[in-house]
Formats: C-alpha cells, structure tokens, sequence
C-alpha cells in the first residue's frame, strides 16, 4: 500500500491518464495556481505525486458541482497549503455528499479509470459484496454508485475483514439516519411559518454546512477515542509471562 511520503513519480501524461483528464486541463489548472508545481527530477523533467492526483480529483469534483472557476480558487485558498492526498479525499467525499445519489452504467474499463486505479477481479467482487457497484443487468458492464465508489476503493486497502467492515457500515449508516432525523425535525420546527421557497433555500444552504460540520464533529471524537485507545497500558494474558 502506498503512502503520502512516496516522492512524486507521475508524469503530466501518467496524471492526466489516471485523473481522466487531458493534459491540456493539467496545463490549465498549474498555470492558475490550483495545482501545486511538479518536483523536478533529472533533465528537469516534472514529476507528480499523490498528492496532485488528489487536488486535481477534488477540483473535478468541484467543477461538476457546478461551480465556477473562481469559485474553485476560492474554495482551494481556504485549505492548509500542506493537507495530505488523504485530507484532500476526504475533502473530495464531503463536495461529493453535496450532489444527489448518482448511480451510472459503466464499462469496466470506465470503472477503473472513475476509481483512479486498476481494479482485479477480486476488488470488483468486493466492491460488489459492498453495494458499490453491481453488474449490469444485461451483463454488460457495471452500475456503480459513484458518490460511494471512492470509498469503496478505498476500503480495498483496509487491513479489517470483510465481515468488520459491514459491522462498520450498519453502525455507521444507524447513527447518521438518527442524527439526521433529529436534525430535520429540529430545522422543521424553524421553518413551520415559512413558504415552501424559503425551506428549500435554507435546505441548499444547509446541506453542505451540516455534512462539513458532522464530518468535522466525527473526526475529532474519533481521534480522541483512538488516542485513549492507543494510550491504553498494555496487559498480559493470564496464565502467561513475557519472554526472559
């Protein structure tokens, strides 16, 4: 599995090929100052790292959402300059929990090419086993959810089981439908006088705000239940000693 401090070893064309965009749209995007320069390496040739892939599927991500370009380079100067690629694909998950469920017919070539990786026939019935993606239902190709295709992919890397990571999911899935009936209701009893237009102005507001701030509240909880976790003195099994 790769990390983070991997030195950047992509070419503008390797990055192009794996972000599904064309070189020109890297070009464009580096000039605009949204992606970082390469590193450049022996006869000043230009390499590119995790890193860059992450931005530049974060500014995907951003420009299908319908925003503007300025829009985008606003967005990117509110981030720390030195986020990670995985801070900038959790970035990304939050913009993609914005749009509506998108479930799209793809070939598996397409697939590949949506995950940002090659993809074995072993991740592809993972990834079914999941509920990210199903066959298609004339055999051909997939249907995958695309705002749950990143996660999936993801997942793939996860030294858990199969059987933990649906535990996860169920816990997971229970909690953010209680959250989220306890927070419509409590929104509903704000908006009761006012006209459907204005519930649906507030909703599109709300939504991205609500998801940010419940990723930001459960990143933090997180982190402190797996730092007391961590810090935990370590205690043999009885019946047992430590080797002298």
């Amino acid at each position: 599995m790769t990390t983070d401090t991997e030195e950047p070893t992509l070419t503008i064309d390797e990055l192009a090929a794996r972000a599904g965009v064309t070189v020109r749209t890297v070009r464009f995007y580096g000039t605009k100052g949204l992606l970082p320069p390469p590193v450049l390496g022996p006869r000043r040739v230009g390499h590119y790292g995790r890193e860059h892939l992450a931005r530049l599927a974060l500014i995907e991500e951003l420009r299908q959402q319908g925003m503007t370009l300025a829009g985008i380079e606003r967005y990117l100067r509110q981030l720390p300059p030195d986020l990670s690629a995985h801070d900038l694909a959790v970035h990304r998950a939050v913009v993609a929990s914005w749009a509506p469920d998108t479930v799209e017919t793809v070939t598996g070539k397409e697939l590949e090419r949506r995950a940002g990786r090659p993809l074995g026939a072993e991740d592809v019935e993972r990834l079914v086993a999941m509920g990210v993606v199903r066959p298609g239902d004339d055999g051909y190709g997939y249907e995958a959810d695309l705002g749950l295709l990143r996660l999936g992919v993801g997942l793939l890397d996860v030294p858990l089981s199969q059987e933990a990571i649906f535990a996860a999911r169920t816990v997971l899935i229970e909690h953010a439908r209680a959250a989220a009936r306890e927070l419509s209701q409590l929104f509903r009893g704000e908006v009761a006088e006012r006209d459907a237009r204005d519930v649906r102005s507030l909703s599109a507001h709300m939504h991205p705000l609500v998801v940010q701030a419940l990723l930001t509240a459960f990143q933090r909880s997180l982190k402190e239940e797996l730092g007391e976790w961590l810090t935990e003195p370590s205690t043999e099994p009885s019946g047992e000693s430590a080797p002298g």
